[in-house]
């Protein structure tokens, strides 16, 4: 079976798994006929493993580090609509609280793979 690059890291198994719970709210969220709120969460969900997947296939780390960075940025918007979701009590305070804590978590790893390539020089 073919495999690539991204499918190894870490950090996409980890974007993936956190998308997925996105995604089911997006879903749960859309029944609700708000349908602009679930495609602004399904958007950012997948951005984050997406630029995770497309950066690995750069032809230089400077390039691949340029995805990481829009990656670790899709967390932060993921976060800010996790927080809106709450605000207008479509999520509940512990879904909120274990998904922030988890797209922090990725954020640090983002990070610190972006590091990794530094220190093999971009």
């Amino acid at each position: 079976m073919v495999k690539f690059r991204f499918q190894d890291l870490d950090i996409w198994k980890e974007a993936i798994e956190i998308a997925e719970v996105l995604l089911d709210i997006a879903d749960t969220i859309e029944q609700r006929k708000l349908f602009r709120f679930a495609e602004q969460l399904r958007g950012a969900a997948m951005s984050m493993s997406n630029n995770i997947a497309e950066g690995s296939g750069s032809s230089s780390k400077r390039e691949f580090y340029q995805f990481l960075n829009i990656a670790r940025r899709s967390t932060f918007e993921n976060a800010n609509i996790l927080i809106i979701l709450h605000n207008r009590q479509l999520i509940g305070q512990q879904d909120l609280d274990s998904l922030l804590e988890r797209l922090d978590i990725l954020c640090r790893k983002i990070t610190n793979f972006q590091k990794s390539l530094i220190k093999g020089s971009l």
